[in-house]
């Protein structure tokens, strides 16, 4: 009776192996995500998918108060690096940030003969690490400065209405999925 028991669960047990792996030829179809795969020459930031968390390029594309600030982005050719894994902490001027620069001055950095320079001015923009707030305000308690992607370092304080950083209060915090994106009403330009 138990070698019938056995050799019954033995061929149920073979039968559910065949059954489950009939037809394991057929890749899975997951209608629910969606992903692009980049053009050739383009970088990460060319591939888009509708199931991860949106990351700072992304954010800063879907918000109108960041216009002036995306199409810099993209003059400088720094998209890639604002997509990337992090932790990254940027500070995002609004496009009236860029409005209180000197006459001209956007028009000119936007020039393909000033990319250089446009891209240096945004990477004093993003922080290497993650700094939401909470952590903000402890490097300001510590006197520390930032680290900038440019190699120059921003003052962080804490004054009475708020966090400032490079003497710009922080208007508004978002996390993103590759850190975060603290918005400023001034552009960061960094001392030559």
């Amino acid at each position: 009776m138990k070698k019938i028991n056995l050799t019954y669960t033995l061929l149920t047990v073979l039968a559910l192996f065949i059954v489950s792996c009939n037809g394991s030829d057929k890749k899975p179809e997951n209608k629910a995500t969606k992903t692009e795969v980049a053009p050739q020459g383009k970088g990460q930031s060319a591939v888009k998918d509708d199931v991860s968390d949106a990351n700072v390029l992304q954010v800063a594309e879907s918000l109108d108060d960041f216009k002036t600030l995306v199409v810099a982005i993209k003059a400088a050719g720094v998209e890639d690096a604002l997509v990337n894994a992090g932790p990254l902490t940027v500070f995002a001027p609004v496009n009236s940030a860029f409005d209180k620069l000197p006459e001209g001055t956007v028009e000119t950095l936007l020039k393909p003969e000033n990319k250089e320079k446009l891209a240096f001015i945004l990477v004093n923009h993003v922080a290497p690490s993650n700094y939401p707030i909470k952590q903000l305000t402890k490097e300001a308690k510590k006197g520390r400065k930032l680290y900038m992607a440019s190699g120059k370092y921003l003052v962080v304080e804490n004054k009475d209405d708020g966090i400032y950083v490079g003497g710009t209060k922080i208007l508004k915090s978002v996390k993103v999925s590759n850190g975060w994106i603290h918005v400023i009403g001034d552009v960061l330009v960094p001392a030559e």
